[in-house]
């Protein structure tokens, strides 16, 4: 089974254990949306699509704090044979507030906090601290 999204979280733990400055994995919709909310919430340094059509790529800076990754953690929550759903009740803390989940809700795809501030329950992709 081939999961972008496993792909993506996978390429920057391994980028950045070798301290990697950037990477370009395929482009999907969903891994663009997930790149966002991490570049949002300050984990990477800069998402961009390049290319164009079926050759798209997606360029992802990651972001280091004097020579320390931004990520030190990165778990896959959902996988293809078994999907998690919580209600924006059951949206809990990841290590005491220092890391977020990253939900695909009827809304879009956003980060814990803005999720249960909106009300939108939905499938917890990852947790990135």
């Amino acid at each position: 089974m081939n999961d972008p999204i496993s792909n993506m979280l996978t390429q920057i733990r391994n980028a950045q254990m070798v301290k990697k400055e950037a990477i370009s994995i395929p482009y999907s919709d969903l891994n663009f949306e997930v790149a966002r909310v991490l570049k949002e919430k300050g984990f990477l340094k800069e998402v961009d699509k390049k290319g164009r059509k079926n050759k798209k790529k997606l360029e992802i800076a990651l972001r280091y704090q004097d020579g320390v990754p931004a990520i030190s953690g990165i778990k896959k929550v959902s996988k293809s044979s078994q999907r998690v759903y919580k209600g924006y009740q059951e949206i809990r803390k990841i290590k005491g507030g220092y890391g977020i989940s990253v939900i695909s809700t009827s809304k879009g795809v956003m980060a814990d906090e803005e999720a249960k501030k909106k009300k939108a329950g939905g499938e917890i992709i990852c947790e990135v601290w």
